[in-house]
């Protein structure tokens, strides 16, 4: 049986940033080679804390969930989900993430040798 584990998320974002996205959010880019996975998804809008990456055997899921926000305009909720099958050779023991300044959310593993 797979066991669940969290993968932590490492990030240089300062409590004052804050940049609302114009567009829809995005996967940017999928990298797979022999000695690498890696996945960057456009998570602009999101801090830090409103981001959960899971992983379930070879399941890589995301959840990035920004609660409702209101002000004179009215409110603003924003929530998405992804799912991702891994290929069977990524060591999922070492996934580890990063959101960057610019909002790309960075997922990457190394390969089985």
């Amino acid at each position: 049986m797979d066991t669940e584990m969290v993968v932590g998320m490492s990030h240089d974002w300062t409590a004052d940033l804050w940049d609302w996205p114009l567009q829809q959010d995005t996967v940017i880019r999928t990298v797979n080679t022999k000695e690498r996975f890696e996945v960057a998804l456009d998570a602009k809008g999101f801090r830090p804390n409103e981001i959960e990456i899971k992983c379930l055997g070879h399941e890589l899921w995301v959840h990035c969930k920004h609660e409702q926000t209101e002000d004179s305009y009215g409110s603003i909720r924003r929530e998405f989900h992804r799912a991702y099958h891994l290929p069977e050779d990524v060591d999922t023991s070492t996934l580890k993430s990063h959101l960057r300044r610019d909002g790309t959310l960075l997922i990457e593993a190394k390969k089985i040798a």
